[in-house]
């Protein structure tokens, strides 16, 4: 077993399966894909620690158990199709890809994407599309999707995204207050309303470009 094997092993065993991550579906996506190759050579060496991982400006790979817990929260379904804003390095969206039909990453940082499309394709996986687009206007070509995730916390998401959410669609996200705690949220579609539910607090790094917009004063 290499080292990257074993510390692939260690992150499982100990950050997700003691932290809530049960579905096994889940659990073995984390296991198959190699981590390390989804992050800069520099920071090879501790792709599996129990950290968000900076990359560069000013993003961050989330750490397993919040992503883990995140895509849990989604139950998904193999007949799927997914959008990932802010996919960055893409690790979430190939761990998703193990799971639905199709994923779309979406992504506005040009080295970001090119370490995410190496990866996918020493990972032989060819269901994840790269996107290279502005994140908060989502990625409407392609909706309405039955999975979102946001790859990073964000104060709000932009209506552009919501919208993009189809009938029965699950979203999940952290939100998280410039000066506060995060709190990792699922939100659903029914009937044509979005409805919110707290799942676990979670002190991930907000994603560029998703502050709140300020309050119309008269």
């Amino acid at each position: 077993m290499s080292i990257h094997d074993a510390a692939r092993l260690h992150m499982v065993d100990s950050q997700l399966r003691p932290n809530k991550v049960t579905d096994e579906r889940v659990i073995d996506a984390f296991m198959r894909l190699r981590r390390e190759l989804f992050v800069p050579e520099a920071l090879r060496t501790i792709a599996y620690v129990d950290d968000d991982l900076p990359l560069s400006g000013g993003r961050y790979l989330m750490k397993p158990m919040v992503a883990a817990r995140l895509i849990q929260a989604l139950a998904v379904d193999p007949r799927d199709t997914a959008l990932v804003v802010g996919a960055g390095v893409g690790y979430e969206a190939a761990v998703l890809s193990l799971l639905v039909r199709s994923v779309v990453a979406l992504e506005d940082h040009a080295e970001l994407a090119r370490i995410g499309r190496s990866a996918l394709v020493d990972h032989g996986i060819a269901s994840v599309s790269y996107v290279e687009a502005p994140l908060h206007l989502g990625y409407r070509k392609r909706s309405p999707y039955q999975v979102i995730l946001i790859a990073g916390a964000v104060e709000e998401i932009p209506e552009e995204i919501t919208v993009q959410l189809g009938e029965g669609g699950r979203a999940a996200v952290v939100f998280r207050p410039r000066d506060g705690v995060g709190r990792a949220t699922l939100i659903a579609r029914t009937g044509g309303v979005l409805a919110q539910r707290f799942i676990f607090d979670a002190a991930t790094p907000l994603l560029p470009g998703f502050d709140r917009k300020p309050a119309f004063v008269f």
